[in-house]
């Protein structure tokens, strides 16, 4: 009698999320790379696309620069296809697309060509199709720019990392304006996946109440995890890990497994509403 093979497991439809915010030094690399490596850990499939020209998310993630024979930026260029250009992390199920420095140059070389804002998302056609993974993680550069818009093009939803001070309120206001007018003219399912709260201090009183605020102006958009201020989450890029991996056990690394248990959650409820 023929053995029957055991089927493969069913990988769950392809989300695409791009983590952004306009203002620097509000943990958004941080979060992509430790995100990732959480949701990997939890036993969901990731492909994480560092579209930031400097390169710290493939950098974070111990990715070389010998390691990055093709790039986004071949990607985008239409010289690769993503498949060509994915790397294998140390973190099981957690794949990369590498940066490139030639990024940084981007709008200028694609500025006469057709479908310039939809790059990324003609690339990532044949990722969905082929159902390997069950996120997409993008982490932006900290600005609008050609780079900026072409991941909301192609995503599904946005997640915010908010730095817990008083600026960085400021740089939501405008982010959401620039989800809104790319909701309007580029990617009309492009939605608010959720808003994490970072570096936060429990000594700071400012902190509080920049939560508070937020909370309250943005209701159960707002995570219930809080990503708390962390010296081994700041280490740990410098050793090219994730701080699960360089100490699971710290604040840090706990903070980002609840997370990515809160955006699993979030998103079963979703595709039950959607069913």
């Amino acid at each position: 009698m023929p053995v029957r093979s055991e089927p493969a497991p069913r990988v769950p439809p392809l989300r695409v999320l791009v983590i952004a915010n306009q203002k620097g030094g509000v943990g958004k690399t941080t979060t992509a790379i430790n995100l990732g490596t959480a949701l990997a850990a939890v036993g969901e499939r990731v492909l994480l696309i560092d579209s930031d020209p400097q390169g710290n998310a493939s950098t974070g993630l111990g990715i070389g620069r010998a390691q990055r024979k093709n790039t986004l930026y071949d990607v985008l260029m239409g010289e690769k296809p993503m498949s060509e250009a994915v790397v294998k992390s140390s973190v099981p199920g957690l794949h990369v697309v590498p940066s490139d420095p030639d990024l940084s140059g981007i709008e200028m070389e694609l500025a006469q060509h057709e479908r310039r804002s939809y790059k990324l998302r003609d690339a990532l056609d044949l990722v969905r199709a082929a159902g390997t993974y069950s996120y997409v993680l993008i982490d932006c550069p900290p600005s609008l720019n050609l780079l900026t818009v072409n991941a909301m093009a192609a995503a599904d939803a946005v997640l915010v990392p908010l730095q817990c001070e008083f600026f960085a309120l400021e740089g939501l206001t405008q982010l959401m304006r620039t989800i809104e007018l790319v909701h309007t003219s580029l990617n009309p399912k492009l939605e608010i996946q959720g808003i994490v709260l970072t570096m936060f201090d429990r000594r700071n009183g400012l902190s509080a109440q920049v939560a508070n605020d937020v909370r309250g102006h943005f209701g159960e958009t707002v995570y219930q995890t809080v990503i708390p201020r962390n010296v081994r989450v700041s280490e740990a890029p410098s050793f090219g890990k994730p701080v699960l991996v360089y100490d699971l056990k710290c604040a840090g690394s706990q903070a980002y497994l609840r997370l990515a248990r809160e955006v699993v959650l979030r998103e079963r409820a979703r595709r039950k509403v959607a069913a």
